[in-house]
């Protein structure tokens, strides 16, 4: 069995902020479970001008009560691989656990692109899925507590992300004012 999850939601910021907020996203304080992120890859493919980065994301996080001697270390790396392209100003992104995948592997696909009702305005599209294979009964439980967290996780994640967008916009606007030169 595979538990799904899909939502769409808009920032009222540009898609340069957003794609730039992403990138900031870490640290922020709806993320104190975010321990590390590295860069792997990046690079510009030179015949379409899209840019793709490899980042390796370490999480720490919590068992239920009932998932406690079923894993030793509640930490969990991720790996993450976007594209982004300027010319259609669209990034697609694909985050996937690498660790404890047997028992659940979580995958989660976002696409942001300008809003076709606002251009003003960023559309944000998440589609996840949540699989296990673990058995002895538990698959359904597994699963199930996989997609709460995982629905969870996405808004907060959107929480830390308008933070973070909204200390560009004060950056900004200091910038503006010439309060900041940077």
């Amino acid at each position: 069995m595979v538990k799904f999850f899909q939502h769409t939601f808009k920032y009222e910021y540009n898609w340069d902020s957003v794609t730039l907020a992403f990138w900031l996203r870490y640290p922020n304080p709806f993320a104190s479970h975010v321990e590390s992120v590295d860069v792997i890859d990046r690079y510009v493919d030179p015949d379409t001008g899209v840019l793709r980065t490899t980042r390796l994301i370490l999480k720490r996080g919590v068992l239920p009560k009932w998932g406690n001697g079923l894993i030793k270390k509640p930490e969990a790396y991720i790996i993450e691989e976007s594209l982004i392209n300027p010319k259609t100003q669209t990034m697609i992104t694909l985050t996937k656990n690498i660790t404890h995948a047997r028992m659940m592997q979580v995958e989660e696909w976002q696409t942001f692109r300008v809003d076709p009702n606002n251009r003003e305005f960023t559309q944000v599209k998440t589609e996840a899925r949540v699989i296990s294979n673990f058995g002895w009964g538990l698959t359904e439980r597994v699963e199930g507590f996989g997609i709460k967290k995982f629905a969870d996780g996405a808004a907060k994640s959107r929480k830390g992300m308008s933070h973070v967008l909204e200390m560009i916009r004060e950056k900004q606007l200091l910038r503006g004012r010439g309060f900041l030169t940077i």
